[in-house]
C-alpha cells in the first residue's frame, strides 16, 4: 500500500499514540467541566487550527469533538494552505493512506479521482504534501473521533476563491462528506495587537464575510473564503449557522507574549431545510 508518512510528528504533535490519546484524553476531561446545550445536528465544516497540539490543539478538539458518534460522517475534506511549495491550483495526494502514529487514515481514491476528472485546477502532487504540516495535524483528530471516515487532503496553493467554492459546492450536495478547513488567525503580533487583529476576523467569519478575509488574517483564509462563499451564495433560504467554538492565540497557552500566533475554531451547521441529521 502506498502511505503517506506522517512528516511533523514529533514536532507539532507526539509522535506516540500513547501521548496523543493522553493529549485528547485530558482535552475531554477539560470540556467536561464546562456546561454548555448539546445539539443534536452535526456540523456540516469545521474550521481548525493546525499548530502545535501544546498551542493549539485544545481549540482544535473543541471543534472536532462535535463530530463524536457521529457515524453518517463518511469522507473529511480538509482543506488547508500550503506553507512550503508554491504551484497553481489545488494538490492532493496518490497514497492510499496517510499515516499518523494512531495508524493509517483511509484515502477517499474514488472522490479524488473524481475531483481530478471534474476540476482542471486539481491535481496530485505528493512533493507539495511531503512536509506539509496544515493537513497532517488534523488527522489524529479524525482518528480518535470519527476513526472509521476516510480522508480526503486539499491543499491550496495558488487558487481563488471563486475555484475553492466550486469545489465546495460540488462536494456540499454529497452525503456523508464534511469538511474540516485547516487555518491559523494572525502571525507573530504581540498579544494585545494579534487580540484585536484576531477578533475583527472572528466577527467575519461569524457573520460570512467572505470577502474581508485575507492571508495576513488568517493564512488559510482561501479555505475559509471557498466556504463562506459557497454559503452566502447557494443557501441563503436555509437556517445556516456559524458558530465560533474558540479565539484565542499561543499566548494564552505555552508560548511567549511578544510574538504571538491566533487560533479560532468555528462549526458551520445547515439547519434547515437541508439540515444534516
Amino acid at each position: 500500500m502506498n502511505v503517506r508518512q506522517p512528516a511533523v510528528a514529533g514536532l507539532f504533535y507526539p509522535n506516540s499514540a500513547s501521548e496523543i490519546l493522553h493529549f485528547m484524553e485530558s482535552c475531554q476531561l477539560a470540556l467536561a467541566e464546562q456546561v454548555e446545550l448539546e445539539r443534536k445536528e452535526v456540523p456540516r465544516a469545521l474550521i481548525l487550527p493546525h499548530a502545535g497540539y501544546v498551542y493549539s490543539g485544545y481549540a482544535a478538539y473543541q471543534g472536532v469533538r462535535l463530530w463524536q458518534n457521529h457515524e453518517q460522517i463518511k469522507t473529511v475534506v480538509i482543506i488547508g494552505p500550503a506553507h512550503r511549495v508554491a504551484f497553481e491550483g489545488v494538490a492532493t495526494i496518490s497514497s492510499e493512506a496517510m499515516a499518523t502514529p494512531l495508524g493509517n487514515c483511509e484515502v477517499d481514491s474514488d472522490l479524488r479521482t473524481e475531483l481530478i476528472d471534474e476540476f482542471d485546477f486539481i491535481s496530485v502532487s505528493d512533493f507539495a504534501h511531503a512536509q506539509e504540516h496544515s493537513l497532517e495535524v488534523e488527522l489524529p483528530f479524525i482518528q480518535k473521533i470519527i476513526p472509521d471516515a476516510k480522508v480526503l487532503p486539499l491543499l491550496n496553493g495558488r487558487v481563488s476563491a471563486q475555484e475553492v467554492a466550486q469545489l465546495v459546492s460540488y462536494l456540499w450536495k454529497r452525503e456523508g462528506v464534511y469538511f474540516i478547513i485547516s487555518s491559523d488567525l494572525s502571525h507573530f503580533h504581540s498579544y494585545e495587537i494579534a487580540k484585536k487583529i484576531d477578533q475583527k476576523t472572528a466577527e467575519m467569519i461569524d457573520v460570512g464575510d467572505w470577502q474581508a478575509l485575507n492571508g495576513e488574517r488568517a493564512c488559510g483564509y482561501l479555505g475559509i473564503q471557498g466556504v463562506l462563499k459557497y454559503i452566502s451564495e447557494n443557501l441563503p433560504g436555509q437556517n445556516v449557522n456559524i458558530e465560533r467554538v474558540a479565539l484565542l492565540n499561543s499566548g494564552d497557552t505555552a508560548g511567549d507574549k511578544e510574538r504571538v500566533v491566533g487560533y479560532g475554531a468555528w462549526a458551520i451547521y445547515e439547519d434547515g431545510k437541508g439540515r444534516v441529521k
